[in-house]
């Protein structure tokens, strides 16, 4: 049977944390600028709602990670500062969950 990267928890986190990058992103760049320059104020409403649910999501598909492939604290760490930086996700992705899923 093929593994597809869906099956394995890496590959679901690598998943939601791009979802959770392009959200964060979309929130400060399209929907923050919408509701003070535009007066749309409905576009961070909508956006937020969006972003918090996935970032819900990232901290326990990040924990299920940690606890799965025993992650030292250092490593969840970044994972979790990687979330609240713009980019962080992609970064993450690129510095340690390709190679993470590679191994």
């Amino acid at each position: 049977m093929e593994n597809k990267w869906y099956t394995t928890e890496i590959g679901r986190f690598r998943t939601v944390a791009i979802f959770e990058g392009v959200s964060f992103l979309l929130l400060l760049f399209i929907a923050m600028p919408l509701k003070y320059a535009a007066d749309i104020p409905q576009a961070v409403d909508i956006m937020g709602w969006i972003h918090g649910g996935l970032f819900i999501l990232y901290m326990f598909t990040g924990l299920n990670v940690k606890m799965v492939h025993d992650w030292p604290f250092k490593k969840t760490l970044l994972a979790v500062v990687a979330s609240i930086i713009p980019f962080g996700p992609f970064i993450l992705d690129k510095k340690i969950l390709q190679k993470e899923i590679a191994k």
